[in-house]
């Protein structure tokens, strides 16, 4: 049986590129609608982000995470904006950039 965080891992990895999920919508495609603390908890310590795309969960109101563990907040913005998504007043347009989950 797979643990939480290899379900989040999984539901992160389909995050497509241009694309940004939220923590709550990762909890609830993961399984668990109340994760969205686990979520962090398992981003933060993601083993591999070349493969696991954490840069791309964003929280409900659309702000990148101030403790980014892959190089701060400034960092997880420049990825976010590398893949062509704006990022404008410190944060992304949910309803231009919010992925569906398909």
């Amino acid at each position: 049986m797979q643990n939480s965080f290899e379900k989040i891992y999984e539901v992160v990895k389909k995050i497509p590129c241009g694309k940004v999920a939220t923590y709550g919508q990762v909890a609830l495609l993961a399984g668990n609608p109340h994760w969205s603390r686990v979520v962090g908890y398992a981003l933060h310590v993601n083993p591999d982000p070349d493969s696991i795309p954490c840069f791309r969960v964003v929280n409900r109101f659309g702000e990148p995470s101030s403790a980014f563990a892959f190089g701060g907040k400034n960092m997880q913005i420049l990825m976010l904006e590398n893949e062509g998504i704006e990022v404008e007043d410190g944060r992304v347009n949910l309803e231009k950039y919010l992925w569906n989950g398909e």
